[in-house]
Parts: C-alpha cells; sequence; structure tokens
C-alpha cells in the first residue's frame, strides 16, 4: 500500500514530557502534531505529520473520580468475553495503552489514522531508544 504524504512536509521528531499533565488535554496536542495541523502545508488528506514520542507515560494525572470511574471494554466476540478494566488498573499495569487509547480517538477514523497512530511512540519512562532520529533532525534543521 503506497503511503500518501505531503511532499512539501518532512516529518519531524518530537518529545512530549507528560509528567504532572492532564491525559486529555496532553492527548489532543499529541493528535495534532501527528495529523500536522501545526504546520502551514497540512492537507487533510494527506499523511503530513510529525513523528511523537511521548516519555513518562506513568506519571500522567487525571481529573475528578475518573481513576475509578473510566472504564476500558474489550470483547473477544465470544459469549462472556467481555473484559473490563478501571483507568486505575490500566495506568497501574500499562500506562502506555492510556495515553494511545485517548490519542486514537482524536485521530481520523481511515487508514491515515491508522497511519498517524503509527508514528506515535509511548514509553513509560523518561528513556527512549529514538536519540538518533531527534539528533538526525535536529542537524537537517539546522
Amino acid at each position: 500500500m503506497a503511503t500518501a504524504t505531503n511532499p512539501k512536509a518532512t516529518p519531524e521528531w518530537r518529545v512530549v514530557d507528560v509528567e504532572g499533565k492532564t491525559l486529555g488535554r496532553v492527548a489532543s496536542e499529541i493528535s495534532m502534531l501527528l495529523m500536522g495541523k501545526h504546520k502551514a502545508t497540512y492537507v487533510p488528506y494527506l499523511h503530513s505529520g510529525d513523528f511523537v514520542i511521548v516519555v513518562n507515560a506513568e506519571k500522567i494525572v487525571v481529573t475528578g473520580k475518573k481513576l475509578e470511574d473510566k472504564m476500558y471494554y474489550r470483547y473477544s466476540g465470544y459469549r462472556g468475553g467481555l473484559k473490563e478494566q478501571n483507568l486505575e488498573t490500566v495506568l497501574r499495569k500499562k500506562p502506555e495503552d492510556a495515553i494511545k487509547h485517548a490519542v486514537k480517538g482524536m485521530l481520523p477514523k481511515s487508514r491515515l489514522g491508522k497511519q498517524m497512530i503509527g508514528r506515535l511512540k509511548i514509553y513509560a519512562g523518561p528513556e527512549h531508544p529514538h536519540e538518533a532520529q531527534i539528533n538526525a533532525t535536529a542537524a537537517t534543521s539546522s
């Protein structure tokens, strides 16, 4: 499958530290970067967004009673196959999934949206293995 990208927009690598930030607000910021809406060359039918690296996912913050009340559901397709977890459990076991789920809901529901979510890299701690890409992007833009 050929990827339709905007020839005028070269993707950059951006690092977003989510320590102490609210889940929904940071998810909307990340989705804008993935879609490329911050660029002057944005068009909705081409992939012109950036790569986004999210660090410190385990230190994300939610407001209100969302830790107990917000539920995530999975259904296997079989009878009795409905699994549910609250946000507190998801953040304890795999905090990357909570952020990915929130961002994915804000992206287009199409092939283009699937390509965009593929450019999202999420890590629970402060370290990530993408230093070379960030340094290469900084060297070419200078």
